[in-house]
């Protein structure tokens, strides 16, 4: 019987780790099934440029897992059972796609979504580019704004500044403000915040520092000091969450809900199931928990396949490197830092800015949805056998 592998989201995670797995792993003794709740890719990094009318390439993952042996399983996961090794499935479109998935390996990579932090209003009136349903519900009405409308974006992280300044280079007709609790782009160095906020300067864009957000109303936010920012459309982008349901199904998770992960991305209380992406609780090489984010997305999921793969082959289980070395902003289409950070996350001196910077971004961003696009480039010969005697933690029980 075929090992099976159920691969839980395809994101920036998700999905390459599937190819990876198609890539190296014989057909021949693995089964790989990839559960996503939407037939596309969607790209996340580019999510605020769809928000504000650009039009982005449409990958099916139909089209994307063709060939590869993989198989594509359209529904929401309801349900974890890591006792049973059961997922539960349910379509809204396909009733025969409900039921439930045993697995010997599991991959937990749903992601996250926005974090709402029981704000008043939030949830009601904010709006937030972390899906593209709800990229696209903003895209329908920032449509309807006429010149001189605001919009508020809330949230000083890269998300928050990347939308604020797309939107204003893309609608100069429209107010954009950004809502920071702290200073915006604090963490970078001396001249790359100098060129953030001359970029917000060119922009137009209003920054409101120091300003925590403690309702959001329709026309307006309410900030903790009483003030009343106008808000004919508030972007809430101040932070992420993860689903319960990895919480629910008895995973041992950190105080966040994500999933927590030894070095190898498996998960501390069940060996057979492993988390990549914004879900794994996983301590980088600095020793602090890795943020939510692609670049997290990436690291993680490269260790938790090099792990699934040598465990299942025999083979010593390596360690990929968990550290970052930089962060990439975008400043609309056009303008771009690229801050270098040393081993503790701490900005280096020097940066690269404007349009080097761009198109430094936009081929990282071509590359990553070029590297989806075509899952199992590269594909050996001869793919790895599953050793006589796998991992026992990664073998179907017996009946």
């Amino acid at each position: 019987m075929k090992h099976r592998i159920v691969i839980l989201g395809a994101g920036y995670a998700g999905a390459f780790a599937a190819g990876n797995l198609a890539r190296r792993l014989s057909p021949a003794d693995t089964e790989i099934t990839v559960v996503n709740a939407v037939p596309d890719f969607v790209e996340r990094m580019r999510l605020h440029q769809l928000a504000i009318g650009q039009d982005l390439a449409v990958r099916k993952l139909s089209d994307v897992f063709a060939g590869t042996g993989v198989r594509l399983r359209l529904a929401h996961v309801t349900g974890l059972d890591p006792e049973r090794r059961t997922v539960t499935v349910t379509s809204r479109e396909h009733e025969d796609a409900d039921g439930e998935l045993a697995y010997d390996t599991l991959l937990y990579a749903l992601g996250s979504s926005v974090a709402h932090h029981d704000v008043p209003g939030v949830a009601e009136y904010a709006f937030d580019v972390t899906g593209r349903s709800s990229a696209l519900r903003l895209r329908e009405r920032l449509a309807g704004l006429s010149a001189g409308s605001t919009v508020l974006v809330v949230g000083e992280g890269l998300t928050g500044i990347e939308t604020a300044t797309e939107f204003a280079e893309s609608r100069p007709d429209l107010s954009v403000a950004l809502a920071a609790r702290d200073e915006p782009g604090a963490w970078l160095a001396p001249k790359a915040r100098r060129h953030l906020h001359q970029a917000f300067d060119r922009l137009g864009i209003t920054v409101h520092a120091h300003t925590r957000i403690e309702a959001v109303e329709p026309t307006r936010a309410v900030a903790a000091d009483s003030r009343s920012i106008p808000a004919d459309v508030t972007v809430w982008t101040a932070g992420f969450a993860v689903h319960p349901i990895a919480a629910a199904s008895g995973l041992e998770v950190a105080g966040t809900g994500q999933i927590a992960v030894d070095r190898t991305m498996r998960s501390l209380s069940h060996p057979d199931v492993y988390a990549a992406g914004d879900c794994a609780y996983a301590i980088g090489g600095n020793g602090r928990p890795l943020p939510m984010s692609c670049a997290s997305a990436g690291l993680t999921n490269m260790q938790a396949t090099a792990a699934i793969i040598a465990r299942l082959t025999g083979r010593e289980v390596p360690s990929t490197g968990l550290k970052y070395y930089g962060n990439h902003i975008s400043l609309g289409r056009r303008d771009a830092i690229f801050q270098m950070v040393d081993g503790n996350v701490r900005s280096k001196s020097w940066y690269v800015g404007g349009p080097i910077a761009a198109r430094l971004k936009d081929g990282v961003l071509k590359g990553a949805a070029w590297g989806i696009a075509h899952p199992t480039f590269g594909l050996p010969k001869r793919r790895h056998r599953l050793a006589a005697a796998p991992d026992p933690a990664g073998v179907r029980a017996a009946a």
